[in-house]
C-alpha cells in the first residue's frame, strides 16, 4: 500500500530548498572566488578582463540548475496526494542536484582564481583555463541530470496515487 503522509510534502520541500540553497551555495563561491582573480587581472592586465570573466559567468550558471531542479520539485508536490515514496525522491533529486553545483562551484572558483591570474602573465593558458572550468561545470550538470530522472521516477509514484496497491 502506498502511503501518504504529512511528512512526504517536507522532504519534497526540503528537496526543493536543497537544490536552490547548495547550488547556490556554489554559484556565490565560485563567484566571489573567481571575482577575486579578475580583479587581480584588472590590475596585470586590464585588457583581458572580458575573457577573464568566464568564470564567473560559469558560476551564476550553477544557480540557475538549482532553480530548475526547486521549480520542477515544488510542480511536483500536491496536497492530499502525494506519496511518501515521491518525497523521498524529491528530496534526494533536490540533494543531488544541489551538492554538485556546490562541488562544480568550488573547484570553478579554484580554478578560476588560479588560471585567470595565469592568464594575465600567459596568454596561451587560455584555452586550458575554458577546458578546466568545463569539466568543473559539467559536474553541476551532472547532478542536474541526474536530479532530472529521479524526478520521472517521483512523478511515477504520484501516478499510481495514495492508498492503492
Amino acid at each position: 500500500m502506498v502511503q501518504c503522509t504529512d511528512a512526504a510534502a517536507f522532504f519534497g520541500a526540503m528537496g526543493c530548498a536543497s537544490a536552490l540553497v547548495f547550488a547556490n551555495l556554489g554559484a556565490s563561491y565560485g563567484t566571489a572566488k573567481a571575482g577575486v582573480g579578475v580583479a587581480h587581472l584588472g590590475i596585470m592586465n586590464a585588457s583581458k578582463i572580458m575573457r577573464g570573466i568566464v568564470p564567473v559567468v560559469m558560476a551564476g550558471i550553477l544557480g540557475i540548475y538549482g532553480l530548475i531542479v526547486a521549480v520542477i520539485i515544488s510542480s511536483g508536490i500536491t496536497a492530499g496526494s502525494y506519496p511518501n515514496f515521491a518525497g523521498y525522491i524529491h528530496f534526494g533529486a533536490g540533494l543531488s542536484a544541489g551538492m554538485a553545483s556546490l562541488a562544480a562551484g568550488l573547484a570553478i572558483g579554484i580554478v578560476g582564481d588560479s588560471s585567470v591570474r595565469a592568464y594575465g602573465k600567459q596568454d596561451r593558458i587560455f584555452v586550458a583555463m575554458i577546458l578546466m572550468l568545463i569539466f568543473a561545470e559539467a559536474l553541476g550538470l551532472y547532478g542536474l541530470i541526474v536530479a532530472l530522472l529521479m524526478n520521472g521516477v517521483a512523478q511515477n509514484a504520484t501516478k499510481v496515487g495514495c492508498g492503492s496497491e
